[in-house]
């Protein structure tokens, strides 16, 4: 293999194949083409994590879903063409030998032509004198408003002097459109691509939260447990978790978005994992709780069963035709009832319901979208009503149930507990595919699994 089509990623990584990638930008293409229009991505910086050293370069999920390079600083620019091809034009680092000796090999120009399909690739250097040839004559533009500062700067830049130039021929488009509502319209949908990602994503986070449950102790401290399952990620192929990892024993399950993951595990207390693996940039999502020691007390597996009710009766919603609203819906129903018999709030359940007194102990929203991002793009609503599931959505499911140690009148057993049960869910032709099934949620089946590794 010559110097000028070195592949940079040594090692297993994964990644869709090039036919992939040409029949999601022939998609983009044809969209942009019914609007007259050119799409400009940005692949993402470098990002400072102290003095002079960087985070891991994870390049923006719009520009990898559509042509699957990993360059920091490099532009794409999709161009429909009038005889219903389009021209793919990247725009990266040329090749540096004393550079790469420090940061990793480069593809440079002449590789993305060799391995990513493109039609014409430029150091990016040339980003500004290329750009306003390559937009000339479009009505719009297509780039991601707001998200990368230095490509919205060039892409001004480039039409600026497509204006300065319009009385020698030049015409510069008249609009600007967020890239985001386009790719996410093309995103929520799985190709089949992405779909395998999907897959391979959410079982290797299956066996993280597998070897977690399998390896819990009164006594480690959950970073024990969050260092296990990401190891489990990385042994697996995965780049590593999707989001930060939150694993919450005791009150800190009642935390959201904790992830400090620093005290020990408690004898007596449930544990709250809700961590993702990593897959060509598509993210498993799955949350379960269970009792460190193996056995829930009366009150902790009462709040757990209202819970799982909850989630078991949202998934039955997941099906064309019903929306997530819906699933919302039906998962406060049980809730509302769960609460009102655990005497958690000493109201009805109707009453619970129409105050919106479940706030207490449930104060988010019971879905969101999968896929590329753990909260996915695509639209909620159209037209002002929730969106229709459709074959090819995939979407979490996770109520839950947040009581804080320092709550007060509630009955004894249940303060300081914080139970989530959270599933990936695949929108069928004929229902759904609940792709994180590997993943026990029944209490006999968690605990057998605890007890036994316990034995």
């Amino acid at each position: 293999m010559s110097d000028a089509t070195h592949d940079p990623r040594p090692g297993p990584w994964p990644s869709p194949s090039l036919e992939a990638y040409l029949e999601r930008r022939s998609r983009v293409a044809a969209s942009l083409r019914e609007r007259d229009a050119a799409l400009v991505l940005y692949g993402g910086e470098l990002r400072t994590r102290a003095n002079d050293t960087e985070f891991r370069f994870r390049p923006d999920s719009d520009f990898h879903y559509l042509c699957g390079l990993e360059e920091p600083g490099a532009v794409v620019v999709l161009l429909p063409e009038g005889d219903g091809g389009h021209r793919f034009v990247a725009f990266v680092r040329p090749r540096d030998r004393e550079i790469e000796v420090w940061s990793g090999r480069r593809l440079g120009p002449e590789g993305v032509v060799e391995r990513f399909g493109a039609d014409e690739a430029h150091p990016l250097a040339e980003l500004d004198a290329q750009l306003p040839r390559l937009l000339d004559g479009y009505d719009t533009v297509f780039l991601p408003l707001g998200r990368w500062p230095a490509l919205d700067a060039a892409v001004h830049r480039a039409l600026t002097s497509l204006r300065r130039h319009n009385r020698t021929g030049e015409s510069p488009p008249r609009h600007l459109g967020n890239a985001e509502d386009l790719l996410g319209e093309e995103r929520i949908v799985k190709d089949a691509a992405s779909l395998a990602s999907l897959r391979q994503a959410v079982d290797i986070t299956a066996e993280g939260h597998l070897a977690a449950m399998r390896a819990a102790r009164p006594g480690m401290h959950e970073y024990q447990i969050e260092a296990l399952i990401e190891y489990e990620f990385r042994r697996r192929g995965s780049s590593g978790p999707g989001y930060g990892s939150i694993v919450g024993s005791g009150d800190n399950a009642t935390i959201l978005h904790y992830v400090d993951n620093r005290s020990p595990l408690g004898d007596g207390e449930v544990l709250l994992i809700d961590a993702g693996a990593e897959w060509d940039y598509h993210s498993g999502d799955i949350t379960r709780s269970w009792p460190v020691n193996g056995r829930f007390t009366p009150e902790q597996r009462d709040a757990y069963e209202v819970v799982l009710a909850a989630n078991l009766a949202g998934i039955e919603l997941a099906k064309p035709g019903s929306n997530i609203d819906a699933i919302h819906e039906r998962c406060l129903d049980v809730l509302c009832e769960g609460m009102a018999s655990l005497k958690l709030i000493p109201e009805s359940a109707e009453t619970i319901r129409e105050r919106k007194l479940y706030r207490k102990f449930y104060m988010h929203r019971t879905s969101h979208w999968l896929g590329v991002d753990v909260h996915d793009a695509g639209r909620y609503t159209l037209g002002g009503e929730p969106r229709a599931f459709a074959p090819g959505h995939v979407l979490t499911v996770e109520p839950g149930l947040y009581i804080a140690a320092d709550t007060e009148d509630v009955p004894e057993g249940f303060c300081g507990l914080g139970i989530r049960v959270e599933d990936d869910i695949l929108i069928t032709a004929d229902g759904h595919e609940v792709l994180s099934a590997k993943v026990p949620k029944r209490v006999d089946a968690m605990e057998a699994i605890i007890g036994e590794a316990h034995r």
